[in-house]
């Protein structure tokens, strides 16, 4: 039984797409949170979201910022910027964030135009869709 399932294990990882860096530009711009599960398998699914995070690296380097969409297609912001940095270190890709309240990791799990997958240190999993702005106008 414990062959099986380490079987099943290996065959999972060695199908999961490798973030190349050409794929790290896909970070940049809105994302708004669809899903969390925790490390205890709790999941909660997320319809509306008042916040959502804005991405703007260049070269490595940049911020996230969250604002709050508006009905008449602008964002609004505290003006807090969380200064982020990409690593790549043994074969992963990391956000280092770094405020004047704090430090934190993320592990980048995957990526594309459309959908974002980032995982704490406590193994919580936050599932990103790429916002879609709405108007009134």
């Amino acid at each position: 039984m414990k062959k099986v399932v380490l079987l099943f294990i290996l065959i999972c990882f060695s199908c999961s797409k490798r973030i190349e860096k050409e794929d790290l530009k896909n970070i940049n711009g809105y994302w708004e949170i669809k899903s969390v599960e925790t490390s205890e398998g709790v999941s909660k699914q997320y319809k509306v979201n008042e916040t959502i995070d804005y991405f703007e690296i260049k070269n490595n380097k940049g911020y996230r910022q969250k604002v709050m969409p508006q009905l008449d297609g602008k964002y609004l912001t505290n003006g807090v910027q969380e200064e982020v940095n990409i690593i790549e270190k043994n074969n992963e890709i990391y956000l280092e964030y770094k405020t004047k309240y704090g430090k934190w990791r993320e592990t980048l799990i995957s990526i594309s135009d459309s959908t974002m997958e980032l995982k704490n240190t406590n193994n919580t999993v936050y599932n990103y869709k790429r916002f879609a702005p709405f108007s009134l106008k």
